[in-house]
């Protein structure tokens, strides 16, 4: 079992990394309860392991090789730099990211309600919904990649 789900920008989750395989998920993390095939734009298509248990998503490009490309975690207990991320306001992110060197960033507010707040360079967005932090959708480096498809 899982005790902390650790949120790694550009790097992976856990100890699972960027560019792992399907096989690779399943050692780490065990059988995904469910296996969804997201193909809705037609060059970009993904397997997507969901490990509701745990709290997150895998995202695996089907063009490319089925390598592990991005994370989105929901997991209330999920740390970022040892810090337990869901705890945090959204002024408390944004100094989490910028005192690891990650100063620009973007929001912006959709029209369902959600607060979307991105770091460019680090690869992350942080989904609030009443001022509270909801969802972390994060993948690999985009000087690492060169197709990124990230799950919102």
């Amino acid at each position: 079992m899982i005790n902390t789900i650790e949120i790694k920008p550009c790097i992976g989750i856990g100890n699972l990394l960027f560019k792992g395989s399907i096989a690779d998920a399943e050692l780490v993390f065990g059988k995904p309860e469910d296996i969804q095939l997201l193909d809705e734009i037609e060059e970009n298509k993904s397997t997507v392991l969901h490990y509701w248990r745990f709290g997150f998503s895998l995202f695996f490009d089907e063009q490319n090789n089925q390598i592990f490309c991005c994370a989105e975690v929901d997991n209330e207990q999920a740390q970022l730099w040892g810090k337990q991320i869901f705890n945090l306001n959204e002024k408390q992110i944004i100094e989490l990211l910028k005192s690891k060197g990650y100063a620009e960033y973007e929001s912006e507010m959709h029209e369902w309600g959600e607060k979307r707040i991105s770091f460019e360079k680090a690869n992350i967005d942080f989904y609030f919904e009443k001022n509270k932090l909801i969802s972390i959708n994060y993948g690999q480096s985009v000087e690492n990649s060169s197709i990124l498809i990230l799950p919102n």
